[in-house]
């Protein structure tokens, strides 16, 4: 088959179409034959060198896809030949074929076509687990949410108002947070104009921010804390901003706050399994009533993935970049 190869680390020329070993499904895994594939950051850092790949994984980047199940592994139970559906990878989605464990296989959503439903695993399955699970956003909840505009923010805009919470963003431009604010977002903060901290206080009438969810790491850190409610959580899934930073233990302990950091990849089969079936239960619904609709901005075939990842090094994108087989 063939897949896409990371040659030299480095920019989006280290992708290479290649022809490689297809995989085989083992016991309790499912073979997909890919339709699309999503891009994300975590696949970025890992063609630059920044993002080993975890034990036993696919050394191919992609973290999620959509596509017909071609075999089933021994003692699989529950899927069929032939069905369409879409996977959680911990690697290997840039090719033809993915093997996966079935507890990372969810069937399309009712009403949405292969490609599209692509761009839904990896990003449903971030949002949901670390606002709703690890933060427990419930409704009337202040919600801030950075990079508003990237795969992860569009979704994790439309699944806090679908529960009942109030979204508050942050973005770079007028045109991005009219986006976001087409999604659902109540509270529109240009970074570059504003400050977030001051812009959270004034629009909660000084009570801060319950949840944040951060993609940009130790350059808002301080900040962020400062922008927190009292018990407020503040969750970081990445690390765009870098990785040390210092931080006002006395002021954490004072709002009794808490800093989740976490990442999805490298979770085990397990958690993912049990991610993904509180998505099929929570998010699909939401998607198939048309509360909640995935936004895709472009696609590139997979032998263009360098020009994929070169448009998404570019930062205008709107949402999700995907590569169809």
């Amino acid at each position: 088959m063939k897949a896409i190869v990371i040659g030299t680390p480095g920019g989006p020329e280290a992708l290479e179409l290649q022809d490689v070993p297809a995989p085989e499904a083992g016991p309790g895994e499912v073979l997909i034959d890919v339709i699309a594939a999503g891009i994300n950051r975590a696949d970025v850092m890992q063609r630059q060198g920044h993002y080993p790949v975890p034990a036993g994984a696919s050394e191919y980047p992609g973290l999620e896809v959509s596509g017909r199940i071609a075999a089933l592994g021994e003692g699989v139970e529950g899927f069929a030949v032939g069905t369409e559906v879409v996977a959680l990878l911990t690697g290997g989605g840039y090719a033809e074929q993915v093997a996966v464990p079935a507890g990372q296989v969810l069937p399309l959503p009712d009403g949405f076509d292969a490609v599209t439903a692509a761009s839904l695993p990896e990003t449903a399955a971030t949002v949901f687990s670390n606002l709703f699970m690890a933060a427990g956003v419930k409704e009337g909840d202040y919600v801030l949410i950075h990079g508003a505009t990237g795969g992860i923010g569009t979704m994790a805009i439309q699944m806090v108002a679908a529960f009942g919470a109030v979204p508050m963003v942050t973005a770079g431009s007028a045109e991005k947070l009219e986006l976001a604010e087409s999604l659902g977002a109540k509270v529109l903060i240009n970074y570059k104009e504003q400050d977030f901290v001051e812009a959270v206080r004034e629009a909660t009438g000084g009570h801060g921010a319950d949840v944040i969810l951060d993609v940009v790491g130790a350059k808002y850190l301080q900040r962020n804390l400062d922008a927190l409610a009292v018990a407020g959580r503040l969750v970081i899934i990445g690390l765009q901003g870098g990785t040390k930073a210092e931080l006002n233990l006395n002021q954490l302990m004072t709002k009794r706050a808490a800093v989740i950091g976490t990442t999805l990849r490298g979770r085990p089969v397990e958690e993912k399994a049990a991610i993904m079936s509180a998505v099929g239960e929570y998010v699909w619904p939401l998607l198939v009533s048309g509360q909640i609709r995935p936004l895709v901005d472009r696609t590139f075939p997979l032998a263009e993935a360098a020009a994929a990842h070169e448009y998404f090094d570019s930062g205008q994108h709107a949402g999700k970049i995907l590569l169809t087989i």
